[in-house]
């Protein structure tokens, strides 16, 4: 029990230590998160962010080699760790014990869009997430947490509104390319 208890005044100093920090300094806590995406093997992809490295894949019947989760794993598994963490760390700062905490996403699809087959949406035509938490802290009390993590939550917000998305395509043809193209003229 002690070490729960060092770790929630953990918790709370890096929450307080961090938020001191951006306002004093709002840059701070701006910046630009990059990760790579590297296709190595038919759909096989390497996921690759600072010092972590994920394999992303389709299953077997999907043609895949089935080397890790699909991008859909990965995607609900960001919105529910998202929003696990948030609810830890506003549980902390407004001072609510919890004694257990699952977040469940699930998504409805219809994969005819995705395959071109009909007019429709490639997304999720349906998103949801269950919290189930234990807390001897007052139900209400509870529900304003949740209510305020859901409302900084950035992958909740993510999901629920559009965001300006850019592409860039940096293209350079290869080698073997020219070499067909020269042979041919």
């Amino acid at each position: 029990m002690k070490d729960l208890t060092n770790r929630v005044e953990l918790m709370r100093e890096a929450f307080e230590r961090g938020k001191k920090a951006v306002l004093l300094r709002p840059t701070v806590g701006q910046g630009t998160a990059i990760t790579k995406v590297r296709l190595t093997d038919g759909y096989t992809c390497e996921v690759e962010d600072g010092a972590w490295k994920l394999v992303v894949d389709m299953a077997e019947k999907h043609g895949g080699a089935n080397a890790g989760p699909n991008s859909g794993v990965i995607g609900r598994g960001a919105l529910g760790s998202c929003l696990a963490i948030g609810y830890a760390r506003w549980a902390v700062v407004m001072n609510i014990p919890i004694e257990s905490l699952e977040v469940e996403v699930q998504t409805d699809y219809d994969v005819r869009g995705e395959l071109g087959l009909a007019d429709i949406t490639p997304s999720y035509t349906g998103i949801r997430y269950t919290v189930r938490i234990e807390s001897p802290a007052p139900r209400e009390e509870v529900q304003k947490m949740l209510d305020r993590a859901d409302m900084l939550s950035p992958y909740l917000d993510i999901f629920a509104n559009p965001h300006k998305i850019d592409r860039i395509v940096e293209y350079r043809q290869s080698v073997q390319a020219e070499e067909e193209i020269y042979r041919e003229a």
